[in-house]
């Protein structure tokens, strides 16, 4: 199974580097370019555990629907997002918070596996890895700069 991990320093809290994490609004202006936008699940809220959200944006040219659902929270350290339904056979996203001297250590652990098995596998080492990888940072970038504007 495929995995990312990503890791950047925020000058802020852990508890606001989480409650953004988790947050709609927050999560559609980091995603803006894949146009994603909520089609089924809480739209403008903080998620909680159990909830469960319907993303759609586009991803190689085609719109895509992806449902997940948090799956474990400890606040204000970790939560977990997995798949309910989408173009991946497995996903599970981790998100960690850890405080340091000047602000919060956040690590993404990205773990899938897309369908079509050997087909799918050089899907992934040849394009999918390096396309989340970038998705991710650049969604990332987005929200360190909304956290670190705010403090």
């Amino acid at each position: 199974m495929p995995r990312i991990e990503l890791e950047m320093h925020v000058q802020a809290p852990p508890e606001a580097c989480y409650a953004l994490a988790l947050n709609v609004q927050a999560h559609l202006e980091s995603a803006q370019q894949t146009g994603e936008k909520v089609i089924a699940g809480p739209a403008a809220a903080q998620l909680q555990l159990g909830d469960v959200v319907t993303w759609e944006g586009r991803h190689f040219g085609i719109r895509q629907h992806l449902t997940v659902r948090i799956t474990a929270t400890s606040a204000p350290h970790h939560f977990r997002d997995e798949l309910v339904r989408g173009a991946f056979r497995t996903l599970w996203h981790d998100h960690y918070f850890e405080a340091t001297p000047t602000g919060t250590r956040v690590r993404d652990v990205f773990d899938f596996s897309s369908p079509a098995g050997i087909i799918g596998q050089c899907f992934n080492r040849l394009f999918l890895t390096r396309y989340l990888t970038k998705f991710l940072q650049a969604r990332n970038a987005i929200l360190k700069q909304q956290l670190e504007n705010k403090h």
